[in-house]
């Protein structure tokens, strides 16, 4: 089979479409005939040597794939409801940047009707870590306020849509107008240029001076201290990348008087019973959203995977709005 390959640690250049053995799925697993890879941050931290493959996974980068049902175990198969043949979305530890690839098939999931390939790769990354951040670990309920930090990203763009189908209220912060607007036009509530205003005296204004409940943050570093000045009594602050560095500074007193919860995760290395029940609650409450039209995809390019450099670059400037795809049928 066809494989992107990373041949050394470093830019984009060292991608390279080579070949690989097929996989075989072992107990539990399927194997999917990929049609479409999405395109991830960790993809280009594993590329630069910054995010270190777990034990026994593939080392080809790509941590979701959308395609047809290949072959499996069949006992798995019928407990998921899944056929040989079946359209399928899932998530898994790296190898999805490869024609075949193998998925424990609890992470699984049937591509939702209506959408293509090309756009249900782009759905378990964003969508578990979201899920998984936002709704478990930030126990964000209706009503609520989340802010998220970079809103135009593939995770931004997620949770923009996430969490107001469920009932919430939602400021980003973005790097350009034009960002701002795309995520408007997606159901953000307010969009706050980081470029022009400081994030914190706009959260201040736009909720009069109360805060917000939840916080999605991809930076972390110096950030974390200006977003605990956002947050209010009982609010959560969930770290899932650290863009802006791994060290910060926090006033503790502020965390101990207001009962403030600063958690953080990383979804990668997680077993798949983990990851498995996650699935269950995403097809359960999110799906019939994404069926209904509630939350669309929002794919920004498609790259035919002889250019997954190209994609690469295109993550690495921030331009890209959403979600970036690798086609394999290009």
């Amino acid at each position: 089979m066809r494989a992107v390959e990373i041949t050394a640690y470093g830019a984009p250049e060292v991608l390279r479409l080579g070949e690989r053995e097929r996989p075989v799925p072992g107990p539990g697993e399927l194997l999917v005939r990929v049609t479409a890879s999405g395109v991830n941050r960790p993809d280009v931290l594993q590329r630069t040597g910054n995010y270190p493959v777990p034990p026994g996974a593939s080392d080809i980068p790509g941590l979701e794939v959308a395609g047809v049902v290949e072959a499996g175990d069949a006992a798995a198969l019928a407990e998921a409801g899944l056929q040989l043949g079946d359209r399928v979305c899932a998530l898994v530890a790296g190898g999805g940047y490869a024609e075949y690839c193998v998925a424990p098939v609890g992470q699984c999931l049937p591509v939702p009707a209506g959408w293509t390939d090309v756009e249900a790769a782009g759905l378990p990354e964003t969508f578990f870590t979201v899920w998984s951040n936002v709704f478990d670990r930030g126990r964000l309920q209706p009503g609520e306020t989340l802010l998220v930090q970079g809103g135009s990203s593939g995770i931004g763009v997620t949770a923009i849509q996430m969490a107001k189908a469920l009932g919430a209220t939602v400021i980003v912060t973005v790097g350009s107008e034009d960002k701002a607007q795309a995520c408007r036009a997606l159901g953000a509530d307010h969009a706050i240029n980081y470029k022009t205003q400081d994030f914190v005296a706009a959260v201040a204004e736009l909720t009069a001076g109360r805060g917000v409940d939840v916080i999605l943050d991809m930076v972390a570093g110096p950030y974390v201290a200006r977003e605990i000045d956002c947050l209010v009594e009982d609010g959560r602050l969930v770290i899932i990348a650290v863009q802006g560095g791994v060290n910060a500074e926090v006033n503790a007193g502020k965390v101990l008087r207001r009962r403030l919860t600063v958690t953080g995760s990383t979804l990668r290395p997680r077993p798949v019973a983990f990851k498995a029940a996650i699935a269950a609650r995403l097809h359960q409450r999110v799906w019939p959203l994404l069926v209904s039209g509630a939350i669309r995809p929002v794919v920004f390019q498609v790259f035919p995977p002889a250019q997954a450099d190209r994609a690469h670059a295109l993550m690495e400037s921030n331009q890209h709005i959403g979600k970036i795809v690798l086609d394999w049928r290009l």
